[in-house]
């Protein structure tokens, strides 16, 4: 599920990339959507009824019943800081998980003991 809160110059972006979808051929609708997707957090599923186009109407209509919500540009970007927080504490929290079951190799624990194998052996040459 991607975001429902944006400020009103992201929620222009969407409208404009969602103008430019309706006229797009297949392989650019594509890319319109992944734009959507990673660049705003926006995916169309989370407003539209399944197996209806999804446009700008829909876009203000899913604004005007409250689905979508804007919000001024300091309350945003706080909000993205947050997330952008909570994915790297997530992530960093499944890599302890995975390196305790075995799934997944410490790299950093790796990465310390290369650095002192390599001072080691160079410490072998200068001597």
């Amino acid at each position: 599920m991607g975001r429902n809160k944006y400020s009103q110059s992201e929620f222009d972006a969407i409208a404009r990339l969602l103008s430019l979808k309706g006229s797009a051929n297949r392989a650019k609708q594509k890319e319109i959507r992944h734009q959507l997707r990673v660049g705003y957090e926006f995916n169309i599923s989370d407003f539209n009824e399944p197996g209806k186009a999804f446009g700008l109407k829909e876009l203000l209509d899913a604004r005007q019943r409250g689905a979508i919500l804007i919000l001024d540009d300091r309350t945003i970007a706080d909000m993205k800081a947050k997330r952008q927080r909570d994915r790297e504490r997530d992530e960093a929290l499944r890599q302890q998980e995975a390196v305790a079951a075995g799934e997944q190799t410490d790299w950093k624990e790796a990465m310390k003991q290369w650095e002192d194998w390599e001072a080691q052996e160079i410490a072998k040459i200068d001597k």
